[in-house]
This record gives C-alpha cells, structure tokens and sequence, in this order.
C-alpha cells in the first residue's frame, strides 16, 4: 500500500520569495510609483480640496497630543436622542425580519408618518405613496437627487455662501452653478429672476437653504411665494433645504416652502431628523413634494441603494408622533447656548458686529477688521492652535463666505464659555503683539 504522503501534490517552489513587481518600462508613474494612467474622471478635477479637511486633520493631531480642543467647527449634535426613539430601536433591532433588506424609498408607515408630520405642522397635504421619500440623511437624499435632475450642460442657481453638497452636488452630477447671495431678500430674488433672463444656458434649477447654513439667514412666507412665481415664469425647479426647520429661537417659526399654494407643483423640500431630534449618525432624512421629482429620486436610489436600515425607520416613525415637543426643547437649550457664546466674545468689545441669529444651531460671525487680511482659513487654524478651539472657516463655504468663521452651539454653556474666554484671550494677544504670520 502506497504512502499517503507519496501522493500529496506539493506545489514546486513554494516557499521561495516571488520577485518585486517591476513597472514595465516606458510607463510614466508618480512619486508613489502609480501609473500615470490611472486617472479619475474630469468632473474630480472640478471638486476643490476639501477645506474642512484641513480643520479635522489639524484637531485630531492636537488630540492626539492630549490637547484640549473646544469643538465648534461641526454642527454634529453632542445632546442625546429623545429615549422612546432609543428604546424603540433597541426593541426592533433584535426583530431578525428587521434585518434583511428594506425598501429604498422607506417603508409606507414611516412616508404616512411624515405626511401626517407636514399636515399637523405646517397644514399641508401629502400623499405618502407618491409625494414622500425617505432618504439616508439630507445629504444623500440632495446628491442623488442631483443625479435625477441635472445633467451635463444643465445650470443650477445655489446660495452663496453655500453649504458645499449644494453646489458640488451639481458638479459632480455633470452640472455648472453659479452663486447668488443671500444677505439680502431682495437682491437674492431680483438675482435668481435676472440670472433667469440672461445666463446661457438658462438655469434650470433653484437650491434655497432656510434656515441658511452656515449664515442662520431666516425668511419669511412672502419669500417663498415670490420663489413660487419665478418658478413659474422662468420654468425653474426649486428645492428647499429645510434641514434647521425644527431649530428656532425667539418666538420665530420658520416656515416651509411647500406652505405656498403652487410650491408642490414646482418643487420639494428636504427635511431630517438629524438636527430636530439630534440623530445625525442615524442618518435619515426625508424629500417631500412634486411626485415627479420624487419618482425620479426614487428611480435613482433604486439603482444606488437598499434604503434605511429598517430598525432606524421604525424608531423614527415613535420620534415623530410620540417626540413632537422635543425640537421646542431642543432649541431652547442651542438658545441659552448662543446667548452664552455672543455675550461672552462680545465682552469689552473683543469681538464687535455679532449678530443674534433666529433659527439654526450656528453663529455665524464676520472676522474682525483688523485680522480680515488672515483669510478665514489661516484665522480658523491660529485659532485651532493657540485658542484650542476649532471653527469652521468661512472660505470652506465658497468665496462668499470669505472673512466669516462659523460657531456651532453644539457644547454645553460652560464649554462655550470657556471656548469664548479662550478666543477673547487670544484675540487680546494678537492686538498687543500682532496677529501670526502664517507662511
């Protein structure tokens, strides 16, 4: 009888070492030794670097060294969700049948919930199979609508300053934009209806952002109804971000743009319950209105994903008809928040001209004169470095945004306290010996 071991095919040369992969000669490659041929497509070459980069990589270093750092930077909620979503999502989650699939456009009894959201809120009518989607967050909902609205040679008008995915959203669905700003209502409209009359190619969507991030510009219901006849006259599609919707202070409520007779014929709205109900890593949003919008949002995220997690959706149907006090609670603690944050940069005039914004959870302040010549980049880094307290910095949100920083309330009053004492100091520093030379 034959050895076993006889037949075991070894394979010859197992153990010696293969030789280092050689790059064939007469291929270019980069410092890294990566062809040069592997290029990504054109429209990359449109996205800038991204600026808040530059902030996350400089925090976590100081991190890293044990540094204190105050974070205001992000508008990513520290506050916890109310406890029933919680609870609830801790009961589904071991449902085994909550693991599989989902639908991508959510699951009816979450679209019937929003509905019944938007009619208790702001009395307007939607029919949850063909004028409701859900969406994994805002920010997905908005880039893949992109894709279903926009396309190579097709021009959008965005506020200026932007909140980046309103623009780049654009670019990266093969689109151009062009910037209008927002400071002032009237301007903004005269704008968008010049704009519509003389720009080629004509624009043909209009992204409005109110609450505004970063700037917490607010608006009033007659806005929207001017928004709805320029749709109309010059064949614009609209759609609103309502993302703060739920965050307001002293007595303002923002209104929605589907509130406008004729809104739903020209547009939609985005809405989340990241900030409302302080689940941004749950990551859930919705796109309500035009059923033509929403079936072509829904034709795309049938081709780009599997929707929410359905636990997710099912805790979130209780936050909206169970929590419906909690954005009230909410903004009353980002109030007390804001109010310790301007009353403690304003002392002894260290920082002059804030201004109280009424909706949205960031102050959203000019640089002082005398340090305007830093550039918001390099004033949000010094910051960083010698204050310990991050900001976002006014140039990451288009040049409009240039010589302003952005403050989230996202720390508790003392922390903010704190991070105000640290910036006057610093502030204090600069005028005595001169502001830092960045090269």
């Amino acid at each position: 009888m034959q050895n076993s071991d006889s037949t075991t095919n070894t394979p010859q040369d197992s153990t010696s070492e293969e030789k280092p992969f050689e790059i064939p000669e007469g291929v270019q490659v980069d410092d890294h030794g990566i062809p040069d041929f592997v290029k990504l497509c054109e429209r990359m070459s449109r996205l800038p670097p991204y600026i808040f980069a530059q902030i996350n990589k400089s925090k976590a270093k100081k991190r890293r060294e044990h540094v204190d750092i105050i974070d205001m930077a992000m508008g990513n909620p520290t506050d916890p969700t109310p406890e029933p979503i919680v609870q609830k999502l801790c009961e589904v989650v071991l449902d085994p049948r909550n693991h599989r699939y989902s639908a991508a456009g959510g699951l009816y009894n979450l679209r019937r919930e929003i509905s019944k959201f938007y009619d208790s809120q702001y009395e307007v009518d939607l029919d949850p199979d063909t004028e409701v989607i859900a969406t994994i967050g805002s920010k997905e909902g908005f880039s893949h609508l992109c894709l279903a609205v926009i396309g190579p040679g097709d021009t959008a008008l965005v506020p200026a300053p932007s909140y980046p995915i309103h623009s780049y959203g654009v670019v990266l669905a093969g689109g151009g934009y062009h910037g209008i700003p927002v400071y002032d209502d009237e301007h903004f409209l005269r704008s968008v209806d010049e704009a519509c009359k003389t720009y080629f190619p004509k624009p043909k969507v209009l992204f409005i952002n109110y609450p505004h991030n970063p700037s917490a510009k607010t608006v009033e219901m007659d806005f929207f109804k001017e928004i709805v006849k320029l749709a109309f006259k010059h064949e614009l599609i609209v759609v609103h971000d309502f993302a703060y919707g739920g965050i307001s202070f002293d007595g303002y409520r923002p209104p929605s743009f589907l509130q406008v007779p004729g809104a739903k014929k020209v547009g939609v709205e985005f809405t989340t319950m990241s900030k409302s109900f302080n689940m941004a890593g749950w990551r859930i949003g919705y796109c309500s209105g035009n059923r033509k919008i929403i079936d072509g949002l829904a034709r795309v995220k049938g081709y780009y994903d599997y929707g929410i997690f359905q636990a997710i959706q099912i805790a979130s149907i209780i936050g909206l008809r169970e929590c419906l006090d909690f954005p009230a609670q909410q903004s009353a603690l980002y109030a007390e928040r804001r109010d310790a944050l301007i009353q403690g940069l304003s002392h002894g005039d260290a920082w002059p001209g804030l201004e109280n914004p009424k909706a949205g959870m960031f102050l959203w302040a000019k640089i002082p004169e005398e340090f305007q010549s830093m550039g918001s980049l390099d004033f949000s880094l010094q910051m960083m470095e010698e204050a310990e307290v991050a900001l976002s910095p006014g140039i990451g949100f288009g040049p409009e945004g240039e010589g302003y920083v952005r403050m989230a309330f996202i720390e508790n009053p003392q922390r903010v306290q704190q991070a105000a004492r640290q910036i006057r100091r610093t502030l204090s520093k600069w005028r005595t010996e001169g502001a830092p030379k960045v090269e």
